[in-house]
């Protein structure tokens, strides 16, 4: 099943805005609940902004800090209304070709070789060159038809047959001029091909955009969003976020590394912890036997959560009050 084509160019009419919303949770809570067994531990007006854009069919742009959750929560709220995900990577430099279609030019050329005899006798008899162009002007809309057109992720989306979750990541590493260019797909959820015409969503997408702020957004794609925006989570979120990743961590220890890690992100670092990184230390500590931080331990392993050596300089400076705050925030925390 394919995208109707509206060869006239013309606007989208008015779509309900219930339509392929059967997969839609009745309330913010009972979607923040399927988000929990997606494994994602949303706060709750992050899980509201994102019921009101799929209730409303509008886009939604996440925007926050590197690490936070808000590509993952893409990953998740696919799981939890049961679409598949089509995730768009940007980056400087991407343009349509990338982003929305390609004609494949090599098959475009080898048909044009296997089917030499066919074009020969459609310029038969041709008195001049510009006789001949008109003679196979009718076929060359055959070259450019959907059997040589490559989709990339924005016409995947838009032509899916089952509504889907489309992710269009770090939207602020494209140029300006593509984020101009989204805004067709974002406003009237279509976009013209001029070969073909305009491609409209068969179902329109849950679209997610993500941002760290590397450049500012322009107002008009935010007028076409709604906005959540994404911190660190509070430390009873992201001791829970640890308990879903790593089942069998002792509370205490879970509170400590959560303490440790969010003494951290209130220095003045180059690069704060991620969520990510704090898992992956809790996953360090794990492997080698830890059930508590020490500054021997700590100072060994800082390399999982900064990756620049000025943020560790600065870090292994404080140490002693790192490991004092961590000690302090799991002393009433049971030890299993």
């Amino acid at each position: 099943m394919t995208a109707p084509l509206d060869h006239d160019g013309g606007a989208r009419g008015d779509r309900d805005a219930h339509d392929a919303l059967d997969d839609s949770p009745a309330t913010a809570d009972e979607l923040d609940a399927r988000l929990a067994a997606a494994r994602y531990i949303s706060d709750p007006a992050t899980s509201l902004a994102l019921w009101l854009a799929l209730r409303m069919a509008r886009p939604l742009l996440l925007e926050g800090p590197a690490g936070v959750g808000k590509t993952d929560l893409a990953r998740a709220a696919a799981e939890a209304l049961g679409r598949g995900l089509i995730r768009l990577q940007c980056y400087e430099g991407l343009d349509e070709a990338k982003a929305l279609y390609e004609w494949d030019y090599a098959k475009q050329m080898l048909y044009t070789q296997l089917l030499r005899d066919a074009v020969a006798k459609e310029i038969a008899g041709a008195a001049s060159l510009a006789d001949a162009a008109r003679a196979i002007a009718g076929s060359e809309a055959s070259f450019f038809s959907e059997h040589f057109l490559i989709a990339r992720p924005l016409l995947a989306a838009l032509r899916s047959p089952a509504p889907v979750v489309l992710l269009v990541d770090e939207v602020d590493r494209a140029d300006p001029e593509f984020e101009a260019f989204l805004l067709e797909v974002l406003s009237e959820m279509q976009v013209t091909i001029p070969e073909l015409g305009t491609v409209r969503a068969a179902h329109p997408p849950l679209v997610l955009l993500t941002t760290n702020a590397t450049r500012e957004m322009t107002e008009a794609l935010r007028r076409r969003c709604l906005h959540a925006f994404l911190d660190y989570p509070s430390p009873s979120r992201e001791v829970a976020i640890l308990k879903i990743a790593l089942p069998g961590i002792e509370p205490r220890l879970a509170a400590q590394i959560v303490a440790f890690v969010g003494a951290l992100r209130a220095m003045d670092l180059r690069k704060s912890p991620a969520i990510s990184e704090t898992i992956d230390w809790a996953r360090a500590l794990l492997l080698l036997g830890k059930r508590a931080i020490t500054p021997e331990v700590a100072r060994d392993t800082l390399g999982v959560l900064l990756k620049h050596q000025g943020d560790r300089g600065d870090a292994e400076a404080r140490l002693g009050a790192l490991v004092r705050a961590a000690e302090q925030a799991g002393a009433d925390e049971p030890a299993t």
